[in-house]
């Protein structure tokens, strides 16, 4: 038997997702990226280019295709997401908030 242990806070249920080739569709996620200054959940990538250019990132048209990235010209980093929104996860939104302190949280649906 091989898979992955998948965890749902909210109903603190344990199950295993049996995949051999584990696709980021059937991850359950749980969690929302929340705009501090509105409480507002980002809920597309519109919304979230809008917040960024706000807070002076810019896009970045790199070389990668299948990202949807953005840098700051006064520092090194760079937020890269997968060009799908539905595959924009957890560790995507923990970037954006460690790489703006105090804009963004993230939270339990």
């Amino acid at each position: 038997m091989s898979g992955i242990w998948c965890f749902n806070s909210k109903t603190g249920e344990v199950r295993l997702v049996e995949n051999s080739s584990w696709d980021q569709k059937q991850r359950p996620e749980d969690k929302v990226l929340v705009y501090i200054p509105s409480n507002e959940v980002i809920t597309s990538y519109k919304i979230l280019e809008t917040k960024l250019l706000s807070l002076g990132w810019e896009r970045y048209y790199g070389s990668e295709p299948d990202l949807f990235q953005f840098h700051k010209r006064s520092s090194i980093d760079l937020i890269s997401l997968p060009k799908d929104f539905t595959k924009f996860r957890s560790v995507n939104m923990y970037d954006i908030v460690v790489k703006n302190p105090n804009m963004f949280r993230v939270m339990d649906k």
